[in-house]
């Protein structure tokens, strides 16, 4: 097939979610031209629709990606389709990262160090909160670090937040409003959220906050050339530059675009992949790989889910999809003997009747009338929470090549993880705890669910020693100055809290910099 080639640009950024779209914004307001290519559909707010069916439609939808090792990983749940990325169906649970998240090696001897510190990152999270719009109550979170207050009020609790804040409180711990990228009262000329416990599904009134109503129509106003269903295939580079990416559509096919800047912000799985399929004679190993580290320390959050039946009435459909409340009081990492990691609680999210989250698969052992029994009691007495647990980073947890190909002929991204001893011991001491909480809470035979994994970091972190890391803090790579890598791939550890604030606030310090120090990039 015959290559089309489009005029030069100042950047190419691959992804269209939270950071790609943030980038965008950024740059495009800065004078600068952008393309923004996405490989899903083109998504608009008004394509939003509160559906189970639906929700399914907006997680990943491309090519293939293979998952081993001891603990699979679930990329398809948690990956994003289209325009907007999986920022539009993230649940908007937007805790920060705690200090000595960042420090973990210099602290306990395990693990990796990032780059930055938190005092470097709490001026951007103050920032991306009041954009954004985050509700909270900061003086509630005990556990909070410094940072500027909530612009917004907290998120209410419903009968069953209210009900297992009471187990909380009698095994002596404290819960405190979950903060939550959803709008509590109207905010910049957007609406308040309804709590109809439809989050998953993308917020068709732009309660919840995600690029589709924010940064995609900045990029847009400010100039930006977005194109959806636009494959990119690999980076192109001469010598130590990139010179653009290779994509392909239905429209033009084969299409090279040049660009003084590449910005690879497509997923902490598919960006290591794009790397490594971007091998050259110059670069036999991939792209940014003289480290060896490209696809390396990829982390997941261990997952544990308790629930149970109260005699109360617990409106589990309401509220949302994140949670109403959180509890962190065992966050830091070295409470516990003989393992290290923290925990955190999201209490009481809204559960609807079926699918992947649903009321009837917390019970995968009932069918026929035991299950239709459960069911009609289920839905209006059922409680449970998840508690976040933190997977430290591991090197031969990764991303690969697999042999097999895909419809474009490129080798297809194999994720290899396996949960370490240290996360599935803290897994099995929160799920002792939060059975615990329910009995405590008044349940009946509260019961938990297997092992889960949510949410995807590393594989392309930061460091300053370019012998064992991929990109600075800002995440330019260390072989290439012009190649950039944006999003939570850069994460040195995972913590235990929700990634989507903590990569908005690294996004935004990063698009700083490239601003400020635009020939430094760009040459």
């Amino acid at each position: 097939m015959d290559k089309f080639s489009s005029e030069k640009v100042d950047v190419v950024i691959v992804g269209a979610g939270a950071s790609g779209s943030l980038i965008a914004a950024r740059l495009a307001e800065a004078g600068k031209s952008v393309v923004l290519l996405d490989a899903g559909p083109g998504w608009v707010a008004d394509d939003l629709i509160s559906s189970q069916i639906w929700a399914r439609r907006l997680r990943w939808g491309g090519a293939p990606v293979q998952s081993v090792g001891g603990h699979p990983y679930a990329f398809t749940f948690n990956a994003g389709w289209g325009l907007g990325g999986a920022a539009l169906h993230h649940y908007g649970t937007w805790p920060r990262l705690h200090e000595e998240d960042f420090r973990v090696k210099s602290l306990y001897g395990k693990a990796l160090d990032w780059p930055v510190s938190y005092e470097d990152l709490q001026p951007f999270y103050d920032r991306i909160q009041e954009e954004v719009g985050v509700a909270g109550d900061a003086k509630a979170e005990i556990w909070r670090p410094e940072g500027a207050p909530y612009p917004l009020p907290p998120v209410p609790s419903f009968g069953q937040g209210e009900i297992i804040a009471k187990g909380f409180e009698a095994l002596g711990m404290t819960t405190a409003p979950a903060p939550m990228a959803v709008l509590t009262e109207p905010y910049k000329g957007r609406p308040a959220c309804v709590y109809d416990g439809w989050c998953d599904a993308g917020c068709p009134i732009n309660a919840l906050w995600n690029p589709l109503i924010s940064y995609l129509p900045r990029a847009r106003e400010a100039g930006a050339d977005i194109r959806p269903r636009s494959t990119v295939l690999r980076v192109l580079s001469e010598g130590t530059r990139a010179t653009g990416v290779e994509y392909i559509n239905a429209e033009s096919g084969i299409t090279v675009q040049h660009a003084s800047l590449v910005i690879l912000a497509a997923s902490a799985v598919l960006n290591p992949a794009l790397l490594l399929n971007s091998a050259s004679d110059t670069h036999p190993d991939g792209l940014a790989n003289s480290s060896g580290k490209v696809g390396r320390y990829f982390m997941a959050h261990a997952i544990a889910s308790v629930y149970g039946l109260f005699e109360e009435e617990t409106a589990v459909s309401l509220g949302l999809t994140g949670a109403q409340l959180t509890c962190r009081d065992g966050y830091k990492k070295d409470l516990r003997e003989g393992m290290l990691g923290s925990y955190q609680w999201l209490i009481a999210p809204a559960m609807k009747p079926n699918d992947l989250l649903g009321i009837a698969t917390a019970r995968a052992d009932l069918y026929g009338k035991p299950l239709e029994d459960f069911m009609r009691q289920a839905v209006n007495h059922m409680g449970n929470m998840i508690a976040m647990v933190e997977e430290l980073p591991v090197e031969e947890n990764r991303i690969e090549l697999s042999e097999d190909r895909d419809a474009n002929g490129m080798r297809i991204p194999r994720i290899v993880h396996a949960f370490s001893d240290d996360a599935l011991k803290v897994w099995g001491y929160a799920k002792a705890e939060g059975l615990a909480v329910f009995e405590a809470a008044g349940a009946d035979q509260p019961w938990n669910g297997p092992l889960g994994s949510a949410h995807m970091m590393g594989g392309t972190i930061m460091g300053d020693d370019r012998t064992a890391s991929v990109t600075d803090s800002y995440g330019r790579t260390h072989d290439i100055p012009n190649l950039v890598i944006a999003g939570p791939g850069l994460f040195p550890t995972s913590g235990a809290n929700n990634p989507t604030f903590t990569l908005h606030a690294v996004t935004l310090r990063a698009t700083d910099h490239m601003i400020g120090h635009w020939s430094d990039y760009a040459g």
